[in-house]
């Protein structure tokens, strides 16, 4: 069982992330993509970004973790939500699904340097041509066990060498969630 495989582990991480969404990081997906486009959240958690991404963009939810899918689903019986791992994107492959973009915010330091790199490549398989990526993570470096839980820590430079040669960097930048610039995000453009 995973970590958020638990319900009681999922009721903590809700009360811990009160008060935190991506609304920034929307705002900046949101230079570079048209009102309307199809978005994929990857690890939605309890769902905050992805009442966010509505507002503007025909988004689909996703998680690993049961449990998250099933709260949100409670408030949101018609949400287009899909139980998706982050590494082989799945689900979205085998169901023929593509987006306009993906989006995730502090999900993808949960993977081993190994399995974002996979991930990144799998990513472009459910992007439409010129599709984009926005990703998140915490700034630094090193990885480190809690929890039953694996944490990466990147920078630019370390993020950007697991980037294959499908995507473009549009932009970069950091940006402070808790502790000044302890955070960054990416927007990539998958090439034609």
């Amino acid at each position: 069982m995973s970590y958020y495989d638990d319900p009681k582990n999922v009721q903590q991480y809700i009360e811990m992330a009160e008060g935190y969404d991506g609304r920034e990081l929307i705002e900046a997906l949101a230079r570079h993509l048209p009102a309307g486009a199809t978005v994929l959240e990857l690890g939605m958690g309890p769902g905050k970004d992805l009442d966010l991404l509505k507002q503007t963009f025909g988004a689909t939810g996703s998680d690993a973790a049961q449990p998250f899918l099933d709260r949100y689903r409670e408030r949101h019986p018609q949400a287009d939500l899909l139980r998706l791992d982050a590494v082989r994107m799945d689900a979205a492959i085998d169901a023929g699904r593509t987006f306009d973009a993906i989006y995730s915010n502090k999900v993808l330091y949960h993977l081993t340097p190994d399995e974002l790199r996979v991930s990144l490549r799998n990513q472009a398989c459910v992007l439409n041509p010129g599709g984009l990526l926005l990703h998140s993570l915490w700034y630094g470096e090193g990885e480190e066990e809690m929890h039953g839980l694996h944490f990466a820590y990147y920078t630019e430079i370390t993020f950007a060498a697991l980037v294959g040669d499908e995507y473009e960097t549009i932009e970069t930048a950091r940006y402070t969630e808790m502790e000044p610039d302890d955070s960054f995000y990416v927007v990539l453009k998958k090439r034609a």
